[in-house]
């Protein structure tokens, strides 16, 4: 996402006309950390989703799942019942991928009129963003992209070890379960990161003292 949002000016006026946006890897917090001695924790969607399902059982707050194919939104629908029974599900819609799509007002009505008060949207980067971005003022509720986190929640998917998340090589763990898929994607953008990174840190570490020296 971070990548998508450099090279994408309009993407990046998404993510920053968002009301909430937490850092889900922990490069992203390493950078916070060498560039700003910002000291912010992660807020990964594979921790999120399952605590946050947890507090909405407990405040009786109704959950709406829109994306992903009919298969996983079944399967979300069992384990949801069986993990949190008393959990309000307002509702589950699967978008047509690829055939006719679905008249947009159709799905803000269904949304709206089953009340929920959490729409989770499971569409993946950058689509899911891009979606909630034009849904914001017509979906009368709060949107979460949850990406891939479902999957990892419904045990589809494994998630790395705590080890290996916490020293940034979750990004690795993934390549190796799928590497034909995320190969070329990881050699992009994880090379783009580390380059942007050293681009900031010269100019905030060397650059801008340098320049604020030459002004005095």
């Amino acid at each position: 996402m971070f990548i998508e949002a450099y090279k994408d000016p309009k993407f990046l006026q998404i993510i920053n006309n968002a009301d909430l946006v937490t850092p889900d890897g922990i490069p992203l917090i390493w950078g916070l950390r060498i560039l700003y001695s910002f000291k912010q924790s992660r807020v990964a969607g594979m921790d999120l989703l399952p605590d946050l399902l947890s507090r909405m059982e407990a405040q009786k707050i109704a959950a709406y799942f829109y994306g992903s194919t009919e298969i996983i939104l079944n399967m979300t629908k069992s384990y949801l019942t069986n993990k949190f029974p008393n959990l309000i599900l307002a509702g589950f819609h699967s978008p047509p991928f690829g055939g006719i799509p679905t008249d947009e007002r159709e799905i803000i009505a269904q949304i709206n009129s089953s009340s929920p008060s959490i729409v989770f949207v499971i569409l993946g980067c950058p689509k899911q963003e891009r979606w909630m971005a034009s849904m914001k003022d017509k979906i009368q509720t709060l949107m979460i992209g949850i990406g891939g986190a479902l999957p990892v929640m419904l045990g589809i998917q494994r998630r790395a070890p705590l080890w290996m998340q916490k020293a940034g090589l979750e990004w690795l763990f993934r390549l190796s379960q799928e590497p034909r898929r995320l190969f070329r994607r990881y050699i992009t953008t994880n090379t783009l990161f580390l380059w942007i990174l050293l681009k900031e840190l010269i100019t905030i570490k060397i650059l801008k003292p340098l320049r604020l020296l030459k002004s005095l």
